[in-house]
């Protein structure tokens, strides 16, 4: 038998049980969209990760404390020190010291309650200095932003991101406005452009910088003047590597400390984040697509139990086919074409959905990450649907070509 006549044969068995067959494929359709879809969102997500660090910068380093520890010794998390100062910055910023280093810039803050009219919002609030949009790759789009001598005079302005302005200005232009700061009034002279935000991810644009001065002089209360985090610009990408030995000497150096190995501070690059962030990512979308693919096991199994049940219904066929002078692997073709076509439609269909589906889930869950389908996952899932069909097709075909033309004829 041709597989020509083993599709011609697979079709008109489809047709004579419609609905059955339909429900059959339903199960793999439903197994290879929800890999296509879930393998596509997994793919966006690593995309908009990678994207919101790189829009940081690629020869960005910041500089952590080390772990603080408790009573007993007992450590309380990375960045919780306080070992760095405003001198620790001045230093790394010394060309002489650093010549791979164009600047730096300290960060202190937390969040803050943000009040202008009756309108409030809670932000994330950064203390630092006049460099911050260079280095943090921040354009301003309008206004200004604060000056060295704002930073020496401690003076009561900020500069406000995208989602403060829609969250308190209602439309109304924010520069030469006074907001409430956790109870204390700055003048905003400045609007950071918009950065944007990945879903769920942080939002680059909910913020407001002041200089760090008035941070710790009206709004961190009594957490002193240490520095959280010391973000250091590199002269390029290529040259972040020579930057963090140059950052490290310096403030082993600074802190009187001979072993690197018992550094009181962590430089992380944004490649390190950015290499953190795919493998994270990676094994995400593993995972969602190994989550989905058990949908198609279960497809399979479909397919197994219906063509069970077609060998049983047709059993007297198979037997007049033998009788005739069919053979053993013209019965076992039929039967395993039957099912890999079952199951390779199945599977185009899904296809099909799960593309229309990465274009609507977006527009109803608008904080998703846009799924980014990639054509290895699309033939994977069609390759593996028509892989299942034929192996959960091949005990019913085998099944039906070891029957006995005697015995089939007899059955009732």
């Amino acid at each position: 038998m041709s597989i020509i006549e083993g599709l011609r044969l697979a079709v008109n068995g489809l047709l004579s049980n419609r609905l059955r067959s339909g429900l059959t494929m339903l199960g793999i359709l439903i197994g290879v969209s929800a890999v296509i879809l879930l393998v596509g969102v997994g793919n966006g997500a690593s995309v908009a990760v990678q994207q919101q660090i790189q829009s940081l910068g690629s020869n960005l380093l910041t500089v952590f404390p080390s772990n603080a520890r408790g009573a007993g010794g007992v450590q309380q998390g990375f960045g919780t020190g306080s070992t760095l100062t405003l001198d620790d910055v001045k230093a790394i910023a010394n060309r002489q010291s650093s010549p791979d280093v164009v600047t730096a810039i300290p960060s202190a803050g937390g969040r803050a309650q943000l009040t202008f009219g009756n309108q409030n919002w809670n932000s994330s609030l950064t203390g630092t200095t006049e460099d911050f949009p260079s280095v943090r790759n921040y354009p301003l789009a309008s206004g200004q932003f604060f000056t060295a001598g704002d930073v020496d005079a401690s003076s009561k302005v900020a500069v406000i991101g995208q989602t403060v302005v829609t969250n308190l200005f209602s439309g109304e232009d924010p520069i030469g406005q006074v907001i409430k700061i956790n109870r204390q009034s700055f003048r905003v002279i400045g609007v950071l452009a918009q950065k944007g935000s990945s879903g769920g991810f942080n939002n680059q644009d909910d913020v407001v910088v002041v200089p760090i001065t008035a941070a710790w002089n009206y709004l961190l209360g009594g957490r002193g003047r240490n520095v959280q985090q010391i973000y250091v610009e590199a002269t390029s990408a290529e040259a972040t590597s020579a930057a963090t030995t140059e950052v490290t000497q310096v403030l082993l150096d600074r802190h009187h400390i001979s072993d690197p190995a018992q550094a009181d501070f962590q430089i992380l690059s944004q490649q390190d984040v950015l290499n953190s962030a795919s493998q994270t990512t990676g094994v995400l979308t593993l995972m969602l697509g190994a989550i989905a693919g058990i949908s198609l096991v279960v497809g399979g199994i479909g397919i197994m139990n219906i063509m069970l049940v077609t060998v049983t219904e047709r059993t007297r066929e198979i037997g007049i086919r033998k009788a005739i002078g069919a053979r053993r692997r013209d019965i076992l073709m039929q039967f395993l074409i039957e099912s890999m076509f079952l199951a390779g439609l199945g599977g185009a269909l899904g296809i099909l959905v799960g593309f229309g589906l990465s274009r609507i889930l977006p527009l109803a869950v608008s904080s998703l990450p846009t799924p980014i389908i990639s054509m290895p996952s699309v033939f994977m899932a069609f390759g593996i649907s028509v892989g299942i069909g034929l192996f959960f097709g091949l005990y019913p075909a085998n099944r039906a070509a070891r029957l006995r033309p005697i015995e089939a004829l007899r059955y009732e």
